[in-house]
């Protein structure tokens, strides 16, 4: 009895689900974390009515039978999606075989992560590389002697190579500030006068496209610590959006707010709020708009010039500036990126 309050103390100081399956092969200890796993009521029962899974119910028996510790799984399903869990099975005494339940939910996100994001890689690069090959080859025989159509074959081809430099510029640029995130800038920047440049450069961009842009209250001093070129890249893309997403013939004002209490940021600073009078974006939608290679539509904005990675980036360096990146926006009525940034 005493060996059992022991093991049962133990248990409750162990951070993972637990328990212990005795010499009649039956649950004899829980923890709180394995009855919040598998349930109530379930001491004293035969691990095989308890686990009921048969890869583990194999490890267990391995276990039981060998005194050696077996490695396994467990899936439950917790809120529309399975949950992984790695399940240690080791003899602890000549009477009590432990198992540990450890979480791999974080860890198996990240992997998927990581091959979506390869598998998007590729197939965004496959795509222009499909082209640039069937016309090379295409100009390379039948189109050799062809001079009006090697000319509009050579325009494709640079408007593909073009497409395939922006997404490898995206991605060393993302690698880049996910590099540094944790390293705060402390370069003093002139945010006002930051986005009067950044207004001058992109005046062009919005004069073909027919759209006014106005920068208000920039005209005064505003100082803050930052990362000059990442600001300005910030600036550029949410400002850059706004003129090509907005629609033709539009308006996009770009507004920097006075030095004040930040409520999300719980100190003084101030907000960059960049509005367009477009489509607006669905709110299905704007959680997503950040993760990288979204896009609500593939096909209009890879005709914009898009890479699908430019949000992405903007999070990361806000992020890394201690600030934070709000997006307001519904269909029919326009859309609000607004960035609040600490001083």
């Amino acid at each position: 009895m005493l060996a059992e309050v022991n093991i049962a103390s133990i248990l409750q100081g162990i951070p993972l689900a637990a328990l212990a399956i005795d010499a009649n092969q039956r649950v004899s200890v829980m923890n709180a974390e394995a009855v919040s796993l598998l349930g109530e009521g379930l001491t004293d029962r035969h691990y095989i009515t308890v686990l009921r899974q048969p890869a583990l119910l194999d490890a267990v028996e391995a276990a039981l039978a060998t005194r050696l510790t077996q490695i396994s799984q467990f899936i439950v399903n917790e809120s529309t999606q399975d949950v992984l869990y790695k399940v240690s099975c080791a003899p602890i005494h000549e009477n009590l075989t432990l198992l540990c339940f450890e979480d791999q939910s974080d860890r198996e996100h990240v992997s998927q992560m990581r091959r979506d994001f390869v598998a998007n890689v590729s197939h965004e690069l496959k795509t222009p590389l499909t082209a640039l090959l069937g016309f090379i080859e295409t100009l390379n025989t039948s189109a050799r002697a062809d001079a009006s159509a090697r000319e509009r074959f050579l325009e494709i081809m640079e408007r593909e190579a073009q497409r395939m430099n922006r997404l490898v510029s995206d991605l060393l640029s993302l690698s880049q500030v996910e590099a540094v995130e944790r390293m705060r800038p402390n370069e003093v920047v002139d945010v006002s006068r930051l986005l009067q440049e950044t207004a001058t450069t992109l005046a062009p961009v919005a004069e073909a496209r027919g759209v006014r842009l106005h920068v208000v209250n920039a005209d005064r001093l505003v100082k803050m610590a930052g990362d000059k070129d990442q600001l300005r890249q910030v600036f550029i893309n949410l400002i850059e959006n706004a003129i090509k997403y907005g629609g033709p013939n539009n308006e996009v004002s770009v507004t920097l707010s006075d030095i004040r209490y930040q409520t999300p940021l719980r100190c003084e600073g101030i907000a960059i709020s960049v509005v367009d009078k477009g489509p607006g974006i669905d709110a299905l939608d704007i959680p997503r708009l950040t993760e990288r290679f979204y896009r609500i539509d593939s096909h209009r904005s890879r005709e914009m010039g898009g890479t699908g990675l430019g949000l992405a980036i903007v999070k990361h360096i806000v992020s890394r500036h201690r600030g934070v990146l709000k997006i307001d926006s519904a269909v029919g009525k326009g859309s609000e990126f607004k960035i609040i940034l600490p001083i």
